[in-house]
């Protein structure tokens, strides 16, 4: 297992894939941090050319609670596609680049080459979590925000952790995707159809039944107004995530890699 995971590991180490995860995140952070910048001071932000002269930002504050309520709801959605991005490479490179047949040569059981990647998918998420929380503190103290207390931080960190878990556990059937697909693509399509679901069916006001919109809702990106997704929500993306899991090591086991 632990040579298993080295070789992982290396394999991302030389990829230009995490440097772009992070800038992902990086940007997200930032990102968050100008929506705080404008919303303190608008004519300040106009004067400078961050909004129209026209335009107007209502309905939010610039203090700590908004803004990790923002970190909180781009890691529900920018962390499914960055996360799910992580799984169609760490899972579908093996197909695209022809390596499969190499990985599979190592005197290792199928179902440990599974786990190993999912372990590194799933630290390799958390790290960039981690990286979101350290730059939206930072941001949040420069820019002086007002609201803070160690409760609140602790309180609006937990929920991104939990929010970035759920995420990671929701990727697993695009690592399924990727696998049976023997390729990027598959693992992209489903990814995309799943983000683009969740969407629909949290419109429509049944979010909390479906695991993939469950991250958006507990993050509270539905409002304050809009349904928890409470135990049974988090127990149905629990269940997805091993189910998707399983899977995939059920697939890799029994596949025939033939090319």
């Amino acid at each position: 297992m632990i040579n298993v995971m080295a070789t992982e590991i290396l394999k991302a180490r030389r990829s230009r894939v995490p440097w772009i995860t992070a800038l992902a995140f990086t940007v997200a952070a930032a990102v968050g941090g100008l929506f705080m910048f404008i919303l303190q001071d608008q004519d300040r932000a106009r004067s400078l050319g961050l909004i129209g002269t026209k335009a107007a930002l209502v309905g939010r504050d610039a203090d700590w609670p908004t803004y990790l309520g923002f970190l909180g709801q781009t890691t529900a959605v920018g962390g499914m596609l960055v996360f799910g991005m992580v799984s169609v490479w760490l899972f579908g490179r093996e197909f695209s680049q022809n390596t499969v047949k190499d990985l599979l040569a190592l005197p290792s059981a199928r179902t440990t080459i599974v786990l190993a990647k999912f372990v590194v998918a799933g630290a390799w998420c958390l790290a960039l979590t981690v990286q979101l929380v350290v730059l939206g503190l930072v941001i949040g103290t420069v820019l002086g925000l007002p609201g803070w207390s160690v409760d609140l931080a602790m309180s609006g960190v937990a929920t991104i952790a939990v929010t970035a878990v759920m995420t990671v556990l929701l990727t697993t059937p695009v690592a399924l995707a990727a696998s049976a697909g023997r390729g990027y693509l598959p693992g992209v399509g489903v990814l995309m159809a799943a983000i683009f679901c969740a969407q629909i069916v949290a419109a429509l006001g049944y979010g909390q039944y479906f695991p993939w919109s469950v991250p958006a809702l507990f993050s509270g990106l539905a409002g304050p107004d809009a349904v928890s997704p409470g135990l049974l929500g988090v127990v149905l993306v629990v269940l997805v995530g091993a189910a998707g899991m399983a899977a995939t090591a059920l697939w890799w086991r029994n596949a025939d890699h033939d090319r």
